[in-house]
């Protein structure tokens, strides 16, 4: 099955994953408020286009389908990286639930709720940032005819 991923994705697996732990450093940096809003830019849009160029130049199959993967991966990385910064990057003040949920939940199950909500919202940013990338992705190889997808 490893197999017939790969040759759908038109990379290995392990590609898969190195392209979307390329955007991996922008969350830790984000996370610990380590660079400059410049140098976040640069963190955000250099590995998106390093996405591209890689399923660009690979000619894969489907690049839609093969960035739509990495991104699903990068959100699965966000998710735990965010997770295990929390503390630190709430600087001790984590999020709480305001209006008529104020108050109501004990700490610790307010606390997993707010985690768990931001670990599907860490998923569904990854998931469209893939989707995102894949289509400039698919519509660059059909405006170059480097694509052997389907039309």
């Amino acid at each position: 099955m490893s197999r017939r991923l790969s040759d759908r994705l038109g990379m290995p697996l392990l590609g898969v994953v190195g392209l979307a732990a390329l955007a991996a450093p922008r969350v830790v940096a984000h996370d610990l408020d380590l660079v400059s809003p410049a140098v976040n830019s640069v963190l955000v849009f250099a590995p998106l286009l390093a996405w591209i160029g890689v399923v660009w130049w690979r000619r894969v199959p489907n690049p839609f389908v093969t960035l739509l993967a990495v991104g699903v991966v990068y959100g699965v990385m966000l998710a735990v990286i965010h997770q295990l910064l929390w503390s630190r990057s709430f600087d001790g003040a984590p999020p709480e639930l305001g209006g008529n949920l104020a108050g109501v939940l004990a700490p610790a199950v307010e606390s997993g709720v707010i985690r768990v909500f931001a670990f599907g919202g860490s998923l569904v940013t990854g998931t469209l940032v893939g989707a995102a990338t894949g289509a400039v992705a698919w519509l660059l190889a059909k405006a170059t005819r480097r694509g052997t997808g389907p039309e």
